[in-house]
């Protein structure tokens, strides 16, 4: 399954990479997020990997991030492999006419499991609304400083 999401983001492009390209921050805009464990590679750097443990109430997952481009402040690609499936995404950064910042995700998700290949055909609306929530989360981060940790 592929799908794109755009959002507008109104803070200038050097703002808001600098907050995107931060470990730290990523508590601020992706809810559920309890850690973040650099495994291998140079931390933000092409190659590198990192395990993500989200906790989402009665649902616990651990995916590992991979970036497979690193080239700010105009993209940011990596992929996120999780039990059942593989997420493939691509992020680009672009300014605006009025200095604003339009981000632009490209997700890709591969299936591994018949489950999560059901899961996909009869709930792709799920995939995307979990992609505009976060987008819309770091936006209101970038813009107003407000956090999602502990809300």
């Amino acid at each position: 399954m592929k799908f794109i999401t755009e959002i507008i983001i109104e803070k200038p492009l050097k703002d808001v990479v600098s907050k995107m390209d931060s470990t730290e921050n990523m508590k601020h805009w992706q809810k559920g997020l309890i850690s973040a464990e650099h495994i291998s590679g140079i931390p933000g750097e092409f190659g590198a990997k990192m395990k993500l443990n989200y906790d989402f109430g009665k649902r616990k997952m651990e995916l590992v991030e991979t970036i497979t481009k690193q080239n700010f402040p105009y993209e940011f690609h990596a992929t996120y492999d999780t039990k059942g499936v593989i997420n493939i995404q691509q992020n680009y950064f672009e300014s605006t006419a009025n200095g604003y910042t339009k981000w632009i995700c490209k997700n890709e998700f591969q299936p591994t499991t018949f489950a999560m290949n059901a899961m996909l055909f009869f709930m792709p609306k799920a995939f995307r609304k979990q992609t505009k929530t976060y987008m819309a989360n770091f936006k209101n981060f970038a813009e107003n400083g407000t956090s999602v940790h502990n809300a």
